[in-house]
């Protein structure tokens, strides 16, 4: 960076700020922005631009822009908290809060947010006037004197003080508190990294002070001080008769008028490094040293952005404005999903459900409730739909799928296993047990190899002629520890005097003419050779009919998969090669679709 531009990067202390939860809120000449971390571990980013109200002449006299901060300070500020907040979404909406959303178009966060205050301001008027009068009033009674104007209010101004360091040591002690005070110090590093005339890294940012001359910490040290001088000088023009309740009254009527002179005082005070200056600064630094903690990398990383956004917008009128991405509803996210996959020609809800459970990790029938999904998850869940609809299968799309109880990657190198595989696999697994030797015959993902390996520890043998496909099975025995060993074969070609206790297979058996018919998703993605049977769907049945007999031990069994209409014939041809006994049975639909033949 040059001279020059350091120089004049040091001339811009305009943007300001605060801390929010798990986050920094920060505010320029022209725009405001808040980043928040989510439960994610994401950066989030919201912007706006400043309204004309706060653009006014009036309003910006000094002052009155005093009372304006003040106030912008109790109601924005708690906004802003309450907003940072809603970014997690944990948990779901009451009953109460829908209602008031529905029936009353009330914003709930807008209701927390002004009783917040209304309570904030209470609280604070019982601890900051009404006990500091008591206990000097209470003091004047122990020790059987009358203090002066001045007295009374400098001791006053002390018990304030005492209250407010109290205060801030009891609540550090929440660790969401301590958070909030690292994020404030990583707000006062990055605006000081900045007015230094230094690059905004972390780097850079972290070696900054955590105390700022502007911070509001000092305000409130102000406005302590400040309200002990109007307060002696007031009273001294009304006399001692201004006594308890009246008393308070008069101390609140007058804080728009020190919260006006206290930012008058924070601003001149800022202006200057004066070493003449220190002693009215050295208050609000060593309460600043309480409010602000050391920030982690990640916080100055949140508190950057929010200063970059700000700086952008600020510098350029032609930014947009942003909003935060909000945790949603599962019931919304599945709708907007069906109705999506709809709009494109994908009519079955359950695709949706699936997209909405398998990315949660939850089951089908918790998809639609009105518990939050995390801004991370529903980018994944529109991310998952948006592939979904330009046709790839579902299961492509996911990377995986459950089969048998395991976990089997896949991908367009192999075919999708379908309930029906289950079904060939759990009649083979009857047959099967750790001293039989299998054959899975056109293993394609591996899905069947596996389960046999795991269920029965037999020794296992898988085929495929795709070497896309055995790599895809491969990485599939990795997965779930398996045992198998591979061969690349076109059917029996590869093997010469293997012998075999049972042979499963689930070879192609689609027609060729109908491949062209298939829906979109099998046709276009799904292996060709993983769903042509050859003229009439039968061709590798004949393969299997003339050959598995030389490979199968005496009393083998073959469980074979085939197509609706075809078990009869390949039953007429396993008994025409010798199978002495051949059974067919019938899937879930009702169609006979396994067929069971020993030799």
């Amino acid at each position: 960076m040059s001279k020059n531009k350091a120089e004049k990067l040091k001339t811009r202390v305009s943007i300001g700020g605060q801390a929010v939860l798990e986050g920094v809120y920060m505010r320029g000449a022209k725009a405001e922005a808040t980043a928040v971390r989510d439960a994610d571990g994401v950066i989030r980013l919201e912007t706006k631009r400043k309204n004309a109200a706060r653009k006014n002449f009036f309003l910006r006299l000094p002052l009155i822009r005093g009372v304006v901060a003040f106030i912008d300070a109790l109601f924005g500020g708690t906004k802003t908290l309450m907003r940072s907040a809603e970014v997690y979404g944990e948990g779901e909406p009451s009953k109460f809060e829908k209602w008031l959303a529905e029936k009353l178009k009330i914003n709930v966060m807008t209701v927390v947010s002004v009783i917040s205050v209304l309570l904030g301001l209470a609280l604070a008027v019982v601890l900051f006037m009404f006990l500091p009068q008591l206990i000097r009033g209470g003091l004047e009674s122990l020790f059987n004197i009358k203090f002066g104007i001045w007295a009374k209010n400098f001791i006053e101004g002390g018990v304030k003080l005492l209250i407010f360091v109290l205060y801030i040591l009891s609540v550090s002690l929440l660790k969401d508190i301590r958070r909030t005070f690292m994020y404030h110090g990583a707000e006062h590093k990055t605006i000081t990294c900045f007015e230094r005339g230094l690059d905004l890294t972390v780097e850079n940012a972290k070696k900054c002070p955590r105390v700022h001359d502007r911070c509001g910490t000092t305000f409130i040290v102000f406005v302590l001080f400040i309200s002990i001088i109007v307060m002696a000088c007031v009273e001294a023009l009304l006399g001692q008769s201004v006594q308890g309740a009246l008393r308070v009254l008069l101390k609140i009527a007058l804080l728009p008028l020190v919260a006006g002179i206290s930012y008058e005082l924070l601003k001149l005070l800022s202006k200057t490094k004066s070493p003449l200056v220190l002693p009215l600064k050295a208050p609000g630094f060593l309460l600043q040293l309480l409010t602000t903690r050391e920030p982690d990398n990640e916080m100055l990383e949140v508190a950057i952005t929010s200063f970059k956004a700000v700086y952008e917008m600020d510098n350029d009128d032609a930014v947009a404005e942003r909003k935060f991405a909000l945790p949603e509803k599962r019931s919304e996210v599945l709708n907007k999903v069906k109705a999506k996959l709809k709009e494109h020609g994908i009519e079955e809800d359950a695709e949706a459900d699936w997209i909405v459970s398998l990315t949660l990790k939850i089951k089908r029938d918790e998809v639609n409730t009105d518990n939050l999904v995390s801004v991370k998850n529903t980018e994944k869940i529109y991310a998952l739909t948006d592939e979904r609809i330009t046709g790839r299968p579902l299961w492509y799309c996911v990377g995986d799928t459950d089969f048998y109880g395991y976990n089997i990657k896949l991908d367009e190198r192999a075919l999708i296993p379908r309930p029906e595989t289950e079904l060939l696999t759990e009649n083979a697994l009857k047959y099967i047990d750790e001293t039989k030797t299998v054959l899975d015959l056109c293993t394609g993902s591996g899905a069947i190899a596996v389960v046999i390996s795991k269920e029965t520890g037999a020794t296992v043998y898988a085929s495929d002629i795709s070497l896309d496909a055995l790599k895809l099975a491969e990485e599939n025995e990795k997965l779930n520890g398996a045992k198998i060993k591979f061969v690349l074969s076109d059917m029996f070609g590869t093997f010469d005097t293997e012998k075999f206790d049972v042979i499963v297979s689930n070879p192609p058996y689609i027609k060729s003419e109908d491949i062209k018919g298939l829906q979109r998703e099998i046709r276009d993605f799904e292996p060709l050779s993983a769903l042509d049977g050859g003229e009439d769907g039968l061709h590798f049945y004949r393969i299997i009919a003339k050959e598995a007999p030389k490979f199968l031990n005496e009393g083998g069994a073959l469980f074979l998969e085939c197509g609706a209409g075809q078990a009869e014939i390949i039953r007429d041809m396993l008994s025409s090669s010798g199978f002495s006994q051949v059974e067919i049975i019938k899937d879930y639909e009702n169609i006979d679709r396994i067929i069971k033949a020993v030799l």
